[in-house]
């Protein structure tokens, strides 16, 4: 069993797809980044609020500490074990998603273009013709050839 977990281990694959989850993993951070330092400001900022994480319903006011009565300070109000619904954090993480598939598309894409170019042109496959229209032709010639009297 120790042999097949080994070779299972070292086949390319299994390394290509360690090294892809390596690189997924900061390439996540860089969207995150772009997403939640850059993008989701400029958004908020076009919708009047300048943080989409502070967009969120409290789900049990009751349950609100009597010193976070009126925070907006999402993360508090989280560690405080308020329930709560944000909305603003999903959306962002939506606009992650978003941003995630619309680059992993343009790669696919781009590859997907490079591998076409690179391929041989395919030979054109000799055209067979239906049993049906080279006995067409036969007869057709074969009448031509009566008429000309040949």
């Amino acid at each position: 069993m120790i042999n097949d977990f080994k070779a299972f281990i070292m086949r390319g694959n299994v390394l290509d797809l360690a090294v892809a989850v390596i690189i997924g993993a900061a390439f996540g951070k860089i969207v995150t980044s772009l997403t939640e330092d850059v993008l989701m400001p400029i958004i908020g900022r076009i919708f009047g609020g300048l943080d989409f994480s502070s967009y969120f319903f409290v789900l049990s006011p009751s349950k609100v500490p009597q010193a976070l009565v009126g925070s907006t300070d999402y993360a508090a109000l989280k560690r405080a074990g308020v329930p709560l619904l944000g909305y603003g954090e999903f959306i962002t993480q939506a606009v992650n998603f978003v941003i995630i598939a619309f680059i992993i598309f343009l790669i696919v894409r781009s590859v997907n273009r490079l591998a076409t170019l690179h391929q041989p042109p395919a030979e054109a496959a000799p055209v067979v013709e239906a049993a049906d229209l080279v006995l067409l032709r036969e007869i057709r010639d074969e009448l031509r050839r009566k008429s000309t009297g040949a």
